[in-house]
């Protein structure tokens, strides 16, 4: 059950936020710095690459590594594919990751981990060894990935885990550990030509998630805050998350996966024009699966109101010459579909990824924190 109202009880906020979710999120700015800085400190900028690989293969635990391959792909264009590679296993905690058939010499292996404790992960730096493979990882000093990796002579980059609280033993989501993994990859592809994202741009990254955990702060009012009004709007819907836009298209599969992950909310994502097709069947038929709302004797209290879908409308940028979002606007009305609409503000790659990436992080996060259990 959604809690609209403590959406304006910053302090009530910050008691529900048991899992330190929205000081998290807001430290991303923060985590983005200290990961750069400990990437310069690991020689990432002094690299001289001798050419650019083939492929970049991205393996870690959780559903960071499928958001950090998309993310890549889409900030370099699809000059060079990044996959992320499925584990397999009988559990997360067993899980195991296996390299295609063709990778050889010519292409890039980068494994993500928080922990760096996972077996799997340590297992594919031999595998990727043995085929000649380059292995470069994000992961904590010290810990058996980092060792792993050093003696194959790849190249292991620290990861920036999060300040301590301070609050004894419970250990608070690390809901800004997206960024820290991405960081220093960003800066290494940069130096392999894949993107382009120089130290200034990564700084400027930095400073975008600061303006946006400006406005999207719990100190903000829902009318002029963004994020809590996204979050008030999806309460009891479906999102249907549809995109323009190949960075869009990444932010809105990463957003489909923090609701999830951190709401437990399920919703589908999209690319424009594909969406109109793709998903005009469910507006459709929504309305035979909710509940009718001339039926005088239906219990209002005890049965719901069904499903009901709600399009959120992902843009890099305002309409542009040849958009399909006006043909997603006219199908909304004409299936009497709500829809929120969520636009960057223009700018780099980066500087649009940070924005659309921050305000839905912030929207998943107040449906978290806001939420409760049913009696």
């Amino acid at each position: 059950m959604f809690d609209e109202s403590l959406l304006e009880d910053p302090e009530g906020l910050a008691r529900a936020d048991t899992r330190g979710l929205l000081r998290g999120v807001a430290a991303s700015g923060a985590r983005v710095r200290t990961a750069l800085r400990l990437a310069e400190e690991a020689g990432v900028t002094a690299l001289k690459p001798d050419g650019r690989p083939r492929t970049v293969l991205v393996a870690g635990s959780g559903p960071d590594a499928a958001g950090v391959a998309d993310l890549l792909t889409a900030l370099g264009s699809g000059s060079c594919p990044a996959e992320a590679l499925t584990p397999t296993g009988p559990s997360p905690e067993q899980a195991r990751w296996t390299l295609p058939g063709w990778v050889g010499s010519l292409d890039l292996l980068l494994l993500i981990s928080p922990h760096g404790t996972e077996q799997g992960l340590t297992d594919l730096v031999e595998q990727a060894y043995r085929r000649g493979c380059t292995a470069a990882a994000v992961t904590p000093a010290k810990a058996p990935l980092a060792d792993a990796v050093a003696q194959v002579r790849g190249l292991a980059l620290p990861f920036a885990a999060p300040e301590s609280n301070g609050s004894g033993s419970d250990t608070p989501a690390d809901a800004g550990a997206f960024w820290a993994l991405l960081t220093p990859l960003l800066a290494l592809t940069d130096r392999l030509g894949l993107i382009t994202a120089p130290t200034s741009e990564l700084h400027a990254l930095a400073d975008t998630l600061d303006e946006v955990a400006a406005r999207c702060g719990p100190a903000i009012a829902t009318y002029t805050n963004p994020a809590k009004t996204l979050a008030a709007e999806l309460d009891d819907a479906l999102p249907l998350l549809w995109s323009q836009g190949r960075i869009a298209a990444a932010g809105a599969r990463r957003f489909a996966t923090v609701l999830a992950t951190r709401a437990g909310r399920p919703a589908l994502s999209a690319e424009l024009p594909a969406a109109l097709t793709a998903h005009g069947p469910l507006q459709a038929g929504v309305h035979a699966l909710t509940a009718d709302p001339d039926d005088f004797f239906r219990d209002r209290v005890e049965e719901s109101d069904g499903l009901r879908l709600r399009i959120v409308l992902l843009q890099e940028a305002p309409d542009q010459p040849g958009s399909a979002a006006p043909a997603a606007r006219e199908q909304a009305y004409a299936h009497d579909t709500p829809l929120s609409e969520i636009a960057a503000p223009g700018g780099s790659d980066l500087h649009v990824a940070a924005s659309l990436l921050a305000l839905t992080d912030f929207a998943a996060v107040y449906l978290a924190v806001a939420s409760t259990e049913r009696p």
